[in-house]
C-alpha cells in the first residue's frame, strides 16, 4: 500500500502523515481505523512510472474459445525472465457494431508462449519508462487458456439493435497477478467479426 498517500485521523485532529512518522489513530464506532486516501488510488504508482495501458485501436475479430491454436483478441503477457510481477488493475472493452453472435466475454490465463510485442504499452505517466510486458492481438497458443473470470453476457435484439452493454470497464482491484511466463487473454465463446475492442491497465513491480 502506498501509505504515504493517506491522510490519517488522530486524536489531536487531522494530521497528514509523512514517511517514517508514527501517529496514534482514532477509530469509528465499530473500532475501524479512519483512513482517507488522497489524490486517487493509482496516483503514487503512476508518479513512480509503474502504471501502463494497452488496447486495440480498432475492432478485432475474435475466435471461439481459447484452445491451443490460433487466438485473437487482446492479451497481456509477462515475458519469461522479465524480473517483474504484473498486477492487473482494470479490463475494459467497447462494442463497435452489432454482435455477430450472442455469447459471453471472459478472461482466461495461459503462458507467454507464442506472444509478440505487437501493441506498444503506454506508460500512464506520459514520457515515463517503457513497459516490460508484451501486449498482443493474436498468437498461436501452445497451452490452452483457462477461463478465470466472466466479464459480460453479449446479447442483441433485432438485426438493427445494438447489444448491451456496449461499453464496459471493470476494476479487478489488483486481484490478478502475472508472474514471468504467464499471460491473461480475452475469451469469447463465439466468433465476433470486427465487433469488439479490448484494453488492460496494469502495474509493474519487481519480483
Amino acid at each position: 500500500m502506498d501509505w504515504h498517500n493517506y491522510l490519517t485521523f488522530t486524536k489531536a485532529g487531522n494530521r497528514e502523515g509523512s514517511k517514517g512518522a508514527i501517529s496514534e489513530l482514532c477509530s469509528d464506532p465499530l473500532d475501524s481505523s479512519l483512513i482517507v486516501q488522497q489524490g486517487g488510488k493509482y496516483r503514487a504508482a503512476t508518479l513512480a512510472g509503474r502504471m501502463f495501458v494497452a488496447c486495440n485501436t480498432a475492432a478485432v475479430t475474435t475466435v471461439a474459445g481459447v484452445t491451443a491454436a490460433a487466438w485473437t483478441g487482446l492479451g497481456l503477457a509477462n515475458p519469461t525472465g522479465s524480473g517483474i510481477k504484473i498486477i492487473v488493475h482494470e479490463f475494459n472493452f467497447a462494442q463497435w457494431a452489432i454482435l455477430t453472435a450472442e455469447g459471453i466475454l471472459a478472461l482466461a490465463t495461459t503462458t507467454d508462449a507464442g506472444f509478440a510485442y505487437a501493441i506498444t504499452p503506454r506508460n500512464r505517466m506520459f514520457g515515463g519508462p517503457p513497459s516490460k510486458a508484451m501486449a498482443d492481438d493474436g498468437a498461436t497458443l501452445t497451452v490452452a487458456g483457462v477461463t478465470e473470470q466472466h466479464i459480460a453476457s453479449l446479447t442483441h435484439g433485432a438485426a438493427t439493435v445494438s447489444g448491451s452493454p456496449a461499453l464496459g470497464q471493470f476494476d479487478l482491484h489488483g486481484s490478478l497477478v502475472l508472474l514471468p511466463g504467464r499471460s491473461v487473454i480475452t475469451n469469447t465463446d463465439a466468433i465476433q467479426t470486427t465487433v469488439l475492442s479490448f484494453g488492460f491497465m496494469w502495474e509493474e513491480i519487481p519480483l
